[in-house]
């Protein structure tokens, strides 16, 4: 069995090969050997991001120092990538960042040259990081060039419009002025809502998703209304924009996806295999439903287990168990195994935890267990 490779190792010496290899074709004299030598001295003790900026410290030594004739540089660039999607994922998925993210850190005070060269580059690994700076200082114009893109033919670029403006976005810098005042967003989105390409509507969901942590009122009357005469895909796309507001237990928003308003349900049983259970074990929850109507309803049954931190305090975390049509007056039992392993997003405490169980986002139970560490 194949070593697995962690994510930075797509950021290492073939990549830089790759990088100075196109550099090559684009740069008269280009001194190809110099670069890869000077690229990976200390390359290899560096984590995912810090490889990025190293890389970028070393493309200034090389690439010409008026940001224009670098902006040139680059745009030469696409030309020389591989065409096709196989060739292209060979030569890793971020062979490309450090050349994008060139044009943040060094092509700011000239952002009308800057965006078009990331809009060129997106294609090669998404600019999502690099524009938001851009967004950050140069609000106005990036956000025209953004409403425009909306509009374009290539996939990659009407993704950035969306992907790159998320008030929320992972490894990326928060956009606080969306974070407070997300109405700019809207128009962008609502011109891709309807998208033919799930790329695109996925991010869509994405940066709704990231408004809702914040405005969570403004996203539900925004679903609501694209909810009218809405395609199976635009029904996905707010399903998908939901989610967290769903594990919050907003009970507009249940409504909103077809569920039940108000569940008629009798909790007959709610109950654990085990009432202790050792870290590494799993705790089986058990549970009795019982419909209380004559009609058909549609549930969403969650449940929330809150953990103990090491203050003692605990915090909590809301997990999907299943969606079911629950038919008038019938009984239904739900069966969960949740697996409490050691995981390196998790830090498990020994204590009492509890398990809470979730119908529509309304809590109908709770119960205990000791946790053994």
């Amino acid at each position: 069995m194949s070593e697995q490779k962690l994510m930075k190792d797509q950021l290492g010496e073939q990549a830089v090969n790759r990088i100075s290899q196109v550099l090559t074709l684009c740069l008269t004299d280009f001194p190809a050997q110099q670069f890869i030598n000077q690229a990976l001295v200390g390359l290899e003790k560096l984590e995912l991001k810090q490889r990025v900026e190293h890389l970028i410290v070393v493309l200034a030594d090389y690439l010409p120092a008026d940001f224009a004739d670098a902006a040139d540089v680059l745009l030469a660039v696409k030309q020389h990538w591989p065409d096709g999607t196989t060739s292209r994922e060979s030569w890793g998925g971020f062979t490309a960042w450090p050349l994008i993210d060139y044009v943040a850190v060094f092509g700011l005070n000239h952002p009308e040259i800057a965006l078009n060269v990331l809009k060129n580059l997106t294609s090669l690994f998404s600019a999502e990081f690099a524009i938001r700076p851009f967004i950050a200082q140069h609000a106005d114009l990036t956000y025209a060039f953004l409403m425009k893109w909306t509009r374009d033919d290539d996939v990659h670029v009407r993704r950035l419009a969306s992907e790159g403006s998320r008030p929320r976005l992972p490894w990326g810098k928060r956009l606080t002025q969306f974070c407070e005042d997300p109405a700019p967003l809207f128009p962008i989105l609502e011109n891709l809502k309807d998208d033919p390409s799930l790329y695109v509507r996925r991010s869509v969901a994405n940066n709704l998703n990231d408004i809702a942590k914040d405005h969570p009122q403004l996203v539900i009357k925004l679903c609501q209304s694209w909810l009218v005469d809405a395609s199976t895909e635009r029904k996905w796309l707010i399903r998908h924009a939901l989610r967290s507001l769903v594990k919050q237990g907003y009970p507009e928003v249940f409504v909103l996806l077809g569920y039940s308003e108000c569940p008629k349900v009798v909790l007959l049983n709610f109950q654990l295999a085990k009432t202790t259970i050792l870290l590494g074990d799993n705790l089986d929850i058990d549970t009795l439903l019982q419909s209380d109507s004559i009609e058909t309803q549609k549930l969403v049954i969650d449940y929330r287990i809150h953990h103990v931190k090491a203050n003692g305090s605990t915090s909590s975390k809301v997990f999907k168990w299943k969606n079911i049509t629950l038919h008038g007056q019938t009984s239904l039992v739900l069966k969960k195994r949740h697996p409490f392993r050691l995981i390196t997003t998790r830090q498990y405490h020994a204590g009492t935890h509890f398990v809470e169980l979730l119908i529509n986002g309304v809590s109908y139970a709770t119960t205990k267990f000791e946790l053994i560490v």
